[in-house]
């Protein structure tokens, strides 16, 4: 298997404008809607990138200046621009922007990596594409939060039972994920259980380590991806590696910022064993145990 093989989804981005009017895109189904800027209350002592509080249909919506959140210039009318009110890794939070431009729809091929060791705004990317001509910077919005509002990793059970203390003992994982912060989120929750795991930042990257420790004694038998990935994503990866004899028994656990119960009928299609929304370390505890027996009576 080559890591140069991938499948192609659809995926449907939208393009948004700051002040220096360059594009940037969210992937649109972290998006629940889109409004004009409301009034906003700001809170004593908030971070400095929360402009303040907004309320929504009877409930409190945290707005975030995304142009000091990633390092820009801010906008020329602060109380200008529109929210885009995302929904993401189980919370929601309103995005101040300069304007919203349009959806386009494109493949995840065409997402491309950012490029490497590249700084400011490229640090809050998870990729690029090119619509029309015109460069357009995915932004990473798990970054952008965790900023802000370090996730409260839920602690994971302290004391396994001596089962499943063994079974996970016998797991040789690795975790995808294209999101600095979403990656080191998942490893946490492994390291307090006293596991230790391999990593990867994309999806080729994951196939070459699974070649590299193939026939080792280190070789992969669970994986934690994420799906919304650049250029190949976790439902392609699940695809190929189904598709190659020497990985098809590989677990499959998907891990997603999105709603797990929107993704679950594709993530079975696709061939993954389990889908998970981020980021509860409880119940990515249990589905670990849950994929580890499974691996256990596969007996690999």
């Amino acid at each position: 298997m080559s890591s140069n093989k991938a499948r192609a989804d659809s995926l449907s981005l939208l393009l948004f404008t700051l002040r220096s009017g360059k594009l940037m895109a969210i992937n649109l189904l972290k998006v629940s809607e889109i409004i004009p800027c409301p009034p906003l209350t700001r809170l004593p002592e908030s971070h400095p990138h929360v402009k303040g509080i907004a309320i929504l249909r009877g409930a409190s919506l945290s707005v975030i200046d995304l142009s000091r959140a990633i390092g820009e210039r801010p906008l020329e009318d602060p109380d200008g621009g529109c929210l885009i009110v995302t929904d993401v890794s189980r919370s929601k939070q309103g995005l101040h922007v300069q304007a919203v431009s349009k959806i386009v729809h494109c493949l995840t091929t065409d997402i491309r990596p950012p490029p490497y060791g590249s700084g400011g705004v490229r640090a809050y990317i998870t990729g690029v594409t090119s619509v029309d001509g015109t460069l357009v910077q995915v932004l990473d919005i798990e970054k952008v939060i965790h900023g802000i509002a370090p996730a409260q990793i839920e602690a994971a059970p302290t004391e396994l039972s001596m089962e499943d203390a063994e079974v996970l003992g016998n797991a040789r994982i690795l975790v995808v994920d294209d999101s600095q912060v979403a990656l080191q989120q998942s490893v946490h929750t492994l390291r307090n259980l006293g596991l230790q795991c391999h990593t990867a930042r994309s999806a080729r990257e994951a196939i070459d380590c699974l070649l590299d420790l193939q026939g080792t004694a280190q070789q992969i038998n669970l994986i934690v991806s994420d799906i919304e990935m650049s250029e190949m994503d976790g439902y392609a990866l699940t695809r190929t590696l189904r598709e190659t004899p020497d990985f098809s028994h590989l677990y499959i656990l998907l891990h997603t910022s999105l709603d797990s119960a929107m993704n679950s009928e594709k993530a079975r299609l696709a061939g993954a064993n389990a889908v998970l929304t981020k980021f509860s370390s409880p119940e990515l505890t249990k589905c670990l145990i849950t994929a580890a027996k499974a691996v256990a009576q596969q007996g690999h």
